[in-house]
């Protein structure tokens, strides 16, 4: 794909709900396989659509695109060596070391790709019928079913949940919504109302785990509204909700759990991530190690052309990079080779 078509190709995979990252890169220092433009789509999972570079840029791209689409802000890469460039780095870029054998160097504008809000209401009331329309009106995948129609599959952990049939099938409407794990489950009606729905749910075996991330009533509490206004108290605690960042979706969750922005990154934002958010990234990060051969920071996997010498295994960025290390393993094995 060229530059254009992955633009056009990350538009469509938003549309339909799916969150990715865009990289395009910015400026190169030759040699570099990487030319000035060249755009790649990265998933959530790591797979790439596109082209930003060879072998030493790619991996470092996606680990930081995974972090991308977990934090939802854009971040600048520049991918070589620190040495070329010393104090002229500026602020907020985010340095990642590699020594690649072209010596080439590259900067990339990684974005996020944010998809549109899923929102499903359940229910055939005035109430259900507006909400549906409010939410479209913001640009959201907004969908109205009745409780027949609704199961599992009509939502999934990026969706919005509402279930507002008044009283018409609130039970089963309620437990295909659980089913299906969504980022936010509120139910329309009253806490009286909602606890009978709950703990008739409680005894059929749903566990009260799921049941307490229902929220009944659903909806900010602004007194005594009309149906309209009730969608639009509704509607303000999504967006509130959301806003806050309280409905972490669970791409999001996979991006951070297989990102691995490595102790080799350096970004000279001046801010500092909180150190219960480190410990959960370090707990949820593969393993990395550093190329003894090159420095490059390489997955400590099946991916990292893995070498045992002397009762210790080390990786590499490339099977050249390997080959050398065999050629004369004791000049490097003396490196420390974990990050």
């Amino acid at each position: 794909m060229d530059g254009w078509q992955v633009m056009e190709q990350a538009a469509a995979l938003a549309r339909r709900g799916e969150a990715v990252a865009l990289a395009t890169v910015v400026w190169r220092q030759g040699p570099s396989s990487g030319q000035l433009g060249s755009r790649a789509i990265i998933t959530a999972s790591g797979d790439v659509h596109g082209w930003i570079g060879g072998a030493c840029a790619e991996p470092s791209v996606i680990r930081q695109a995974r972090e991308v689409i977990a934090e939802g802000a854009p971040r600048l890469l520049l991918l070589g060596s620190t040495g070329k460039f010393g104090d002229a780095i500026p602020d907020g870029m985010t340095v990642v070391p590699i020594s690649c054998q072209s010596e080439g160097a590259l900067e990339v504008y990684i974005e996020p790709v944010v998809p549109a809000p899923h929102l499903v209401v359940v229910g055939r009331s005035p109430m259900a019928h507006a909400l549906a329309d409010l939410g479209r009106a913001l640009g959201w995948r907004a969908g109205r079913l009745d409780w027949t129609e609704f199961t599992a599959a009509d939502a999934g952990p990026q969706s919005m949940v509402v279930v507002a049939t008044q009283g018409h099938g609130d039970e089963e409407a309620v437990e295909q919504a659980v089913a299906a794990g969504p980022a936010y489950l509120g139910l329309v009606g009253s806490r009286k109302r909602g606890a009978a729905v709950l703990g008739y749910l409680a005894e059929r075996g749903i566990a009260q785990e799921q049941l307490d991330r229902v929220r009944v009533p659903a909806g900010l509490d602004l007194g005594k509204t009309s149906h309209s206004e009730i969608a639009v108290a509704i509607l303000a605690e999504l967006v509130q909700l959301r806003a806050e960042g309280k409905l972490r979706t669970a791409v999001a969750a996979a991006a951070a759990a297989g990102a691995g922005g490595g102790a080799k990154s350096r970004a000279k934002s001046g801010g500092t991530r909180s150190a219960k958010a480190q410990a959960d990234r370090s707990a949820a990060e593969p393993a990395e190690a550093v190329d003894p051969v090159c420095g490059m920071t390489v997955q400590a996997g099946p991916d990292g052309r893995p070498l045992e010498y002397e009762g210790s295994t080390y990786y590499f960025c490339c099977a050249g990079c390997r080959s050398e290390f065999e050629s004369n393993p004791a000049s490097y094995a003396r490196k420390e080779t974990r990050c």
